[in-house]
């Protein structure tokens, strides 16, 4: 109680009206228009000057004819005050703009985000510069309860109890690598280093080299070696540098088949579970999450696009 008591009598203030015509006045030099910018009479303003001068027992101008000059009082207390003025002005500022904004967080592994959504967050800022968007990174499902995510992008067939689900593209799993390697034929990959995803025991990748094996049969391929990675992004990274041939989304590297940065020596390619858009029923009208919808298939339209043929931009047209 002490304290409160100390900082009211260090807070005893004359009033704020006083100030703020007081601040306006020396400002401007001129009490007629300190009352055009606070929406007051000149005489308005001249009645609370006079009340802050008796409130201090001080002069703050000296009074001349259609014009105010401030006392060295005066200009004391005007520096004070417009540095206050201005500080508290940028907060407010700030916080209205805060208010004025939406945050959505979309949940997806960790591949999806760094591949496919990160490099295109733009086209989203662009159609709804107030959404501020958040990318939660997981390989397993997340509660879509608005506080760990809003919506996300799952790679499965479900279906999710409870949530809509739109499906994205179906999913075609490819044999790639750089092409530093100059592997051309399926006969001679057993003499290279098979890039695993997903570390044994704690857990399997979306599609495997025994998987692929079973489709291929390369005579004297041993599928349980080579380098095992946690993450498709790790495994991407390490075909780029030429450390051996990995099972690869083609949507995640899209760009870098493009570019030539990797490619594609061989089949068979395989289907692997498409990816969904899935968000909980009950908001199916939120504006945040139809604003992700809309990013979403903009993003799609734009890789058929690329495609040139309008056609699903998964569909499987590589070498087998």
């Amino acid at each position: 109680m002490d304290d409160l008591n100390s900082a009211i009598r260090r807070r005893r203030l004359p009033s704020l009206p006083a100030l703020r015509a007081f601040e306006a006045a020396a400002r401007h030099s001129s009490a007629k228009r300190a009352a055009l910018e606070l929406s007051v009479t000149p005489t308005a303003i001249s009645h609370q000057i006079r009340q802050l001068e008796e409130a201090l027992g001080i002069s703050l101008f000296l009074r001349k004819p259609r014009r105010l000059i401030l006392t060295s009082q005066g200009r004391e207390l005007m520096v004070v005050l417009g540095e206050s003025f201005d500080a508290i002005a940028g907060v407010i500022n700030r916080l209205r703009s805060t208010a004025a904004r939406d945050t959505v967080t979309v949940s997806t592994t960790p591949a999806v985000a760094s591949r496919w959504l990160l490099p295109r967050v733009c086209i989203l800022r662009e159609s709804h510069p107030q959404l501020d968007l958040r990318i939660h990174v997981s390989h397993e499902p997340v509660t879509l309860d608005g506080v760990t995510a809003d919506v996300a992008i799952r790679y499965g067939r479900g279906p999710w109890p409870g949530l809509a689900s739109e499906k994205l593209f179906d999913n075609v799993f490819i044999p790639a690598c750089s092409p530093a390697l100059k592997l051309r034929r399926r006969v001679d990959l057993p003499r290279h280093t098979l890039i695993h995803c997903g570390l044994p025991p704690a857990g399997r990748g979306p599609m495997e080299w025994a998987t692929w094996q079973r489709h291929a049969r390369v005579p004297g391929l041993d599928v349980a070696t080579g380098l095992n990675v946690s993450d498709e992004t790790l495994a991407i990274s390490a075909a780029l540098d030429g450390q051996g041939i990995a099972l690869m989304s083609r949507l995640l590297i899209m760009d870098e088949l493009r570019s030539g940065r990797l490619i594609q020596p061989f089949g068979p390619s395989l289907d692997g579970d498409p990816f969904h858009l899935v968000y909980p029923d009950a908001r199916a009208d939120d504006p945040r999450i139809t604003a992700i919808r809309q990013w979403v298939k903009r993003l799609l339209e734009d890789m058929c696009a690329d495609r040139g043929d309008g056609s699903s931009p998964m569909a499987d047209g590589a070498p087998r």
